[in-house]
C-alpha cells in the first residue's frame, strides 16, 4: 500500500513537471520568436506606393512601415484607411479620432522602416 501511495505521488510530481511549462523557458521561446519575425527591412517610400489598394494596403507612420491590409476591413473608420494608402498617414493617424489603444496595436503591422 505505502509503495503504492509513493508510486502515485510520484506519478503526480512527473506530470506536474511535464506537463506544467517553465516560465522563463516560456519567455525565451516567445521572445526569440518576437525577435525573428520583428526583422526591420528598409523600404523606399516608391515600394510603398505600390500597395494602395483595399487587398495590398502600406502606410507610413513616422519613418516606419506598416502592412494594414489585414485591419482595412476591420478599420472602425471604415475606408478612412484607405486615403493614404501607399502612402504617409502619420497625420491621420495622430488625429484625434484614434482612441490611445490604436498606438498599442499599430506595432504588430510594422514591416519595416522607410529609406531615407
Amino acid at each position: 500500500m505505502i509503495i503504492a501511495v509513493a508510486v502515485l505521488i510520484l506519478g503526480v510530481f512527473l506530470a506536474a513537471f511535464i506537463l506544467i511549462p517553465r516560465h522563463g523557458h516560456a519567455k525565451k521561446i516567445q521572445s526569440n520568436v518576437s525577435n525573428n519575425s520583428k526583422e526591420s527591412k528598409v523600404y523606399t517610400k516608391a515600394e510603398v506606393a505600390l500597395h494602395n489598394k483595399r487587398t495590398d494596403c502600406w502606410i507610413i507612420i513616422k519613418d516606419r512601415v506598416y502592412d494594414v491590409t489585414s485591419y482595412v476591413e476591420e478599420h472602425p473608420g471604415g475606408d478612412a484607411i484607405l486615403n493614404h494608402a501607399g502612402d504617409d498617414s502619420t497625420e491621420g493617424f495622430y488625429g484625434p479620432q484614434h482612441a490611445t489603444r490604436v498606438f498599442d496595436m499599430i506595432d504588430d503591422f510594422c514591416i519595416g522602416e522607410l529609406k531615407q
